[in-house]
């Protein structure tokens, strides 16, 4: 994990591309991490409501809203 920061507050400032939320993804799975993948991903319950019921766009559009 780069500095700590969630892909979310990576995506956020600009860092990385949204599709980085996949390999996010796979480390989570490939680790031993506690935390469910939503936590690792620094997402909130609605955004991963949005994910994983409408799509990647739909998430991507929500977190592009918020992006400073």
């Amino acid at each position: 994990m780069n500095s700590g920061k969630t892909f979310k507050e990576r995506y956020l400032a600009g860092e990385i591309e949204f599709e980085e939320i996949d390999d996010y993804s796979q480390k989570w799975g490939m680790s031993d991490e506690t935390c469910t993948l939503r936590e690792y991903l620094g997402l909130n319950a609605d955004e991963e409501d949005i994910w994983i019921s409408v799509s990647d766009e739909a998430l991507q559009e929500t977190l592009d809203q918020q992006k400073k």
